[in-house]
């Protein structure tokens, strides 16, 4: 059997993303971040995006540019300490934000692409993370119910792809990138480098390309990725 060639344009990967979509964003801080796809977006314009990120990057980088431009209505993360114009907006009741503890967010995507609808911590119990949310109780003791997180689309960035969407990736740059492939219904893909089926080995895919839709090459490699030297 012939797998299927799902390399594209960036233009072309990025047009599937419509209006009002939720977004599953790579990265955490620098590495791993997906610098282009989301620079393309911007430049398209959709807009009422749900972002789902363990940082909002820096100010003047990453999804700061999809902040700034005012495509983003909610931003589910970790933390904006490194981004005051993230925090500026959250102040002025600009942009709604729903804050998580790192590990949370990390397991209900995870959740999110096992199919499992919740999960159970008492990771908040007691602190504004837990306003609003259920509470059950297990063994006498007290639990926040945690919905998984699913998206619409999840974009991903990559060290190494072929062109079914096997992927590999370069060291820490790893961090969310394969849970979000599984937790979302399209998976857009950009990799530093498109080798030929077969160039990966086994050992070296990390997230399968079965979870990939899209796959996009980068021509070129912007100043943002150059802030981690490898």
């Amino acid at each position: 059997m012939k797998l299927p060639d799902k390399s594209t344009s960036l233009e072309a990967a990025v047009a599937r993303i419509p209006d009002g979509a939720t977004v599953l964003v790579g990265g955490f801080g620098v590495p791993g971040t997906p610098f282009s796809l989301i620079r393309e977006l911007q430049r398209q314009g959709q807009k009422d995006l749900t972002l789902v990120k363990n940082d909002a990057n820096e100010a003047g980088m990453g999804i700061d540019h999809l902040l700034a431009s005012g495509q983003v209505k909610k931003l589910i993360v970790t933390h904006l300490g490194l981004n005051a114009n993230a925090i500026a907006m959250m102040n002025d009741a600009r942009l709604e934000v729903e804050f998580c503890a790192q590990g949370i967010l990390a397991e209900r995507i995870r959740a999110g692409g096992a199919g499992i609808p919740a999960i159970l911590t008492d990771i908040g119990i007691g602190t504004e993370l837990a306003l609003g949310k259920q509470v059950v109780e297990m063994n006498g003791k007290p639990l926040l119910v945690e919905p998984a997180l699913r998206a619409d689309v999840a974009l991903i960035h990559a060290d190494r792809a072929d062109p079914f969407g096997n992927l590999a990736y370069a060291a820490t740059a790893r961090n969310f990138n394969p849970p979000m492939a599984m937790a979302a219904t399209i998976v857009i893909a950009e990799a530093e480098r498109l080798l030929p089926l077969g160039d990966l080995s086994p050992e070296e895919v990390e997230t399968p390309g079965a979870f990939v839709d899209q796959v996009v090459e980068l021509p070129e490699i912007s100043e943002d990725y150059g802030v981690v030297r490898r």
